[in-house]
C-alpha cells in the first residue's frame, strides 16, 4: 500500500479521524479524485466511485482491510506502519506537549535557582509564564514549538541579562555593550527582536511596568533599568533655551544662546545637564523641522524658547522638557492635526499635565490647517484613544472631514502667537 501513491490521501485523512476520536470512526471526502484513486479505493471498499467525489466511512474501509490476506488487521497499526511513526490521539499529543512545557519550565526553574549568582526575579519570572502564562509566555512558547533547545538559550540569555541589571539596578550602560556581554551578540536585544520582546516582558515582570506601546516607551523601560539604546541618534532641536550644568552654565550652548542660533542636544550631552531655563518662562514645542526653522529665523528679536521634537518624541525631547517643567516653564504644544499628531500631543499632556497647552490645536485651527490628503478609518480610529477635551473635540471635525491638518498652513498664526507674547531683544 505504502508504494501506490493513490492510497496517499486517504492513509493522511483517515490520520486526521484516528487522531481526533481515537478509534476507527467518522468518514472522509476526497474531492477530484484521480480515476487511480478511486479504483484503489473501491478495491478496498467493494464499490465503485463514478465521480470525482470519494465518500467513505472509516468503519467501511477497516472491514474491507478485514477482507484481505493481510487480515486480522489493527487499523493504528496500519497507520503507524504507513507513516512510519507513532499515533497519537490529539488529546494524547495535548497531553505530552504539556510535559514538555512542564519539564521546559522546571529545569529551567532549578537552572536559575542554582545558579552561582543568586537572583530572587529570574525563578519568580520563570514560575509567572509556566503558572499564569503571562509576561511573554506567547513569545516563549512560539520559539518552544519550533525549537526547543533555541527556546532554552532564550530564556537563559534573558535570564542572565535579568541578573546583570538586577545586581547592579540603575547603573547605566549601552544596550550594543550590554547585549555583546550576554549573548556575544551586540544586536541581540535589538528593539523588535524576539530576546529584546522577552527582555521588556521580563523587565515589566520585575519592575511591575506596564507593557511599553512605542518606541519612546520602550527605550524609557530598558533606560529606567540602566540600558540606553542610543544616547546619540535621540535628539532635540532648540532655540533660546540655556543650559546649566554642575558647574553653571555650559560655554559652549551658551553661545548659541546669545548669537539666537539654534542647536541641537543629543541624550548623550544631557547627561551632565542639571537643568535648563526658557526666558519668560515659557517654552514654544513644534513637531515639524520646517516650521520650527521658519520660526526661528523670524523671531530673532525675540527672545522666545523653541523647540522642535522631529515628530515623535525621542529621549531628548522627553529630558528636555522634564528640566523644563521642573523649572516651572509653561509649555506650548503645537502638533499636526491629524490622528498621528493629536497622538503625541495628548501624550505629552497626559504626561505633564498642566504644564503643558495645547497650541493652535483645536477645531478652529484644525479648519485653517485642513489639506487634501485623505485620512484612513485605521488612521482615524486611532483618534479614539485621544484624552485631552481640545483634542477630543478637534477629532469630531477630523472624523467629519477625513482630512489631514498640517502646521505648515498655520505659520502667520504661529508667528504672530510668539511675537505678540514675548519682549523684543535690546540690540
Amino acid at each position: 500500500m505504502k508504494r501506490n501513491p493513490a492510497y496517499s490521501r486517504c492513509m493522511k485523512e483517515l490520520r486526521k479521524k484516528w487522531e481526533s476520536y481515537g478509534r476507527a470512526a467518522g468518514s472522509i471526502t476526497l474531492k477530484k479524485a484521480s480515476e487511480e484513486e478511486r479504483r484503489a479505493i473501491g478495491g478496498i471498499v467493494g464499490r465503485a466511485f463514478g465521480d470525482e467525489t470519494v465518500k467513505i466511512t472509516f468503519q467501511e474501509f477497516e472491514r474491507g482491510l478485514q477482507k484481505t490476506r493481510f487480515a486480522p488487521i489493527d487499523m493504528k497499526c496500519v497507520l503507524e506502519d504507513y507513516f512510519e511513526s507513532p499515533l497519537y490521539t490529539n488529546q494524547e499529543q495535548k497531553a505530552k506537549v504539556q510535559v514538555e512545557k512542564d519539564v521546559f519550565f522546571n529545569e529551567l526553574f532549578a537552572y536559575f535557582e542554582g545558579c552561582a549568582e543568586k537572583t530572587s526575579v529570574v525563578p519568580a519570572w520563570i514560575r509567572e509564564l509556566q503558572c499564569h502564562k503571562k509576561f511573554g509566555y506567547q513569545i516563549l512558547i512560539k520559539e518552544f514549538a519550533r525549537n526547543s533547545k533555541e527556546a532554552e538559550l532564550l530564556v537563559r540569555n534573558v535570564g542572565k541579562a535579568l541578573i546583570w541589571l538586577e545586581k547592579r539596578d540603575g547603573e547605566e550602560n549601552l544596550l550594543a555593550v550590554f547585549a555583546a556581554e550576554v549573548s556575544g551578540n551586540p544586536h541581540y536585544f535589538d528593539r523588535g527582536s524576539t530576546p529584546a520582546q522577552l527582555l521588556t516582558h521580563a523587565v515589566c515582570f520585575w519592575k511591575n511596568f506596564t507593557m511599553p506601546q512605542n518606541a519612546y516607551e520602550w527605550r524609557e523601560c530598558m533606560q529606567a533599568v540602566g540600558l540606553v539604546s542610543d544616547s546619540i541618534a535621540s535628539m532635540v532641536h532648540v532655540l533660546g533655551v540655556q543650559i546649566e550644568t554642575a558647574d553653571g552654565l555650559h560655554p559652549a550652548y551658551e553661545a548659541f544662546y546669545h548669537r539666537r542660533e539654534p542647536y541641537v542636544l543629543t541624550a548623550e550631552n544631557l547627561k551632565s545637564i542639571t537643568k535648563v531655563k526658557a526666558d519668560g518662562h515659557k517654552v514654544y514645542v513644534v513637531e515639524n523641522e520646517m516650521v520650527f526653522l521658519y520660526l526661528a529665523e523670524n523671531t530673532r528679536k525675540y527672545n522666545a524658547a523653541i523647540l522642535c521634537t522631529s515628530g515623535q518624541l525621542r529621549v531628548a525631547a522627553f529630558q528636555v522638557l522634564a528640566h523644563l517643567a521642573k523649572s516651572g516653564a509653561v509649555i506650548y504644544y503645537s502638533g499636526d492635526l491629524d490622528p498621528e499628531g493629536m497622538d503625541i500631543a495628548d501624550r505629552l499632556w497626559q504626561r505633564y499635565g498642566e504644564a503643558v497647552h495645547l497650541w493652535r490645536m483645536n477645531a478652529e485651527d484644525y479648519d485653517k490647517s485642513i489639506s487634501e490628503e485623505k485620512l484612513s478609518d485605521r488612521r482615524l480610529a486611532k483618534l479614539d484613544r485621544l484624552k485631552n477635551p481640545i483634542l477630543c473635540s478637534t477629532a469630531e471635525s477630523v472624523r467629519r472631514e477625513r482630512r489631514a491638518g498640517y502646521q505648515e498652513n498655520l505659520l502667520e498664526d504661529l508667528l504672530e502667537d510668539i511675537a505678540g507674547s514675548m519682549d523684543i531683544l535690546e540690540d
